[in-house]
């Protein structure tokens, strides 16, 4: 599955079949929670948040892709992530696209 973001792949022509989406809401443990709300007071790169984003967006890709599959697509064009918290210490990450399919000539 190819996956881009642009509204084009270089040497393909393509049918649009639709839009195709994945999402997911990831929370850390409470442990690692407190444990990042010290990092707050000392500054850095809270990587167990850090980690959590970069799970919840593969989560959110395969899911994606999945979908683009059940449609018979060869690739994902226009991709879009976008995240928002949903309370504290968890977040949602939603990715969605235009689901192709080549077309040989």
């Amino acid at each position: 599955m190819i996956l881009v973001n642009t509204d084009y792949i270089e040497g393909k022509k393509f049918e649009m079949l639709s839009i195709v989406k994945g999402s997911t809401i990831q929370s850390k443990n409470v442990g690692k929670d407190i444990l990042s709300g010290f990092k707050t007071l000392v500054g850095g790169e809270i990587t167990a948040y850090t980690e959590m984003m970069n799970e919840a967006r593969a989560i959110a890709t395969k899911r994606m892709v999945q979908e683009a599959e059940k449609l018979g697509a060869d690739a994902v064009v226009n991709i879009r992530y976008a995240s928002s918290a949903v309370m504290s210490g968890a977040a949602e990450v939603i990715v969605y696209g235009t689901a192709v399919r080549f077309i040989h000539m």
